[in-house]
């Protein structure tokens, strides 16, 4: 028990250290995700959010296995994140298979990639629910009530993250900033096809390239990825070694 709040202290840590002045979202939704898996019974995590337009985009994943079933669910408008979405309520679905007359579509797909459970929990903020967290599991089973707890708060995290309070003091607008947020998630899924087509790598081993590049050269994941997709960036140059990998000064 000592351990596990340990765990949780330093996640909660970790993720508030992201929220300064100048932090970057992408790099703080992906680090939320990451520590969604470490911290609770589950195999997967991704984090969607609603566009302009009402449309769930996805805005981070632990892997690519991931991300493609909530897409499969948007394309399909049937599952578990999508009526967590749609009800501002958690979905928390200790077995997928035993949904198939209410998801059909989706429990076939999720049974094919391997996914026995799914819990989904809203992201709301002020009433208004812009997103939803998603925990994705291997094996059937419930989330006890300390993890659906724990999920909650990292969703809310995440919700501070995108829409910082300073947002509203300078009076943007909402739609401008959940659009912002979708925005750098496109060009970072173009540089991942970049670094993945150069160096024969997954889309999971991709991103690690990316975000590893970006960290050691103390630059926005965005950033970086703009930087790969516009070609002012060379992809061997994200794919050196540390040891060697040198600084994009003009970012």
């Amino acid at each position: 028990m000592a351990d596990r709040e340990r765990q949780v202290t330093r996640a909660f840590v970790a993720l508030a250290d992201t929220l300064v002045d100048d932090y970057d979202v992408a790099d703080l939704l992906h680090t939320l995700v990451v520590q969604c898996v470490e911290l609770l019974d589950v195999a997967a995590a991704g984090l969607t959010l609603v566009d302009e337009r009402g449309g769930l985009q996805v805005l981070a994943s632990s892997t690519e296995q991931a991300r493609l079933i909530e897409l499969f669910q948007f394309d399909i408008d049937e599952g578990p994140c999508v009526d967590c979405f749609t009800t501002s309520a958690p979905v928390l679905v200790a077995d997928v298979a035993a949904q198939a007359a209410r998801w059909p579509r989706f429990a076939a797909e999720a049974a094919k990639d391997g996914f026995a459970s799914v819990h989904a929990v809203p992201m709301r903020l002020r009433g208004q629910t812009i997103g939803a967290l998603n925990l994705f599991g291997l094996n059937a089973g419930e989330l006890s009530a300390d993890d659906v707890a724990l999920a909650q708060g990292l969703a809310d995290t995440a919700t501070i993250g995108i829409l910082h309070e300073r947002a509203f003091r300078r009076g943007e607008i909402l739609s401008e900033q959940l659009q912002s947020a979708l925005n750098s998630r496109v060009i970072i899924e173009q540089a991942k096809g970049v670094l993945a087509v150069t160096g024969q790598l997954s889309m999971d081993a991709a991103f690690q390239a990316l975000r590893g590049y970006a960290r050691r050269n103390n630059l926005r994941l965005s950033a970086v990825a703009r930087a790969l997709a516009e070609r002012d960036l060379a992809p061997a140059t994200v794919l050196l070694p540390a040891a060697t990998a040198h600084t994009l000064s003009e970012l």
